[in-house]
């Protein structure tokens, strides 16, 4: 049943459960009660990197963690790479979509939310005319 809800399956299912139990309130304290921990160990991770972001060893450690999270998420982009022969658009156009999106994000420097709403717009419009009746 949680999975047909938007959002993080086992908030849905606290919400649920707190719904059919308690109403809104009982809803509201199980989102809470399930956020509230990692929302304090977040918080708590922020304060240890502010006493020790000018460590050289921190500074490299998340260094690296960046080179390893690029690599997975290029990793990702291959794997899916596949479903581009399903695609209702050609594959120049989504090429050139990709490029676009590489070439304002790190030359440019634009705003993700800006490209993803700019270019993630213009990719729907065209697929959606492409598979129009």
């Amino acid at each position: 049943m949680a999975q047909i809800m938007p959002g993080p399956n086992a908030v849905n299912l606290c919400m649920m459960i707190g719904t059919r139990y308690f109403g809104l309130a009982g809803a509201l304290t199980a989102v809470a009660g399930m956020l509230a921990v990692p929302l304090v160990l977040i918080l708590l991770l922020v304060l240890l990197h502010g006493q020790f972001a000018d460590h050289p060893a921190v500074a490299g450690a998340l260094r690296g963690m960046a080179a390893v999270s690029a690599g997975l998420i290029a990793a990702t982009g291959l794997r899916m790479a596949a479903a581009l022969a399903r695609n209702p658009m050609p594959t120049a156009w989504c090429g050139a979509i990709v490029l676009a999106s590489f070439a304002l994000l790190a030359w440019v420097r634009a705003p993700l939310g800006w490209v993803l709403l700019l270019l993630g717009g213009l990719g729907c419009v065209l697929a959606w005319r492409r598979i129009k009746p």
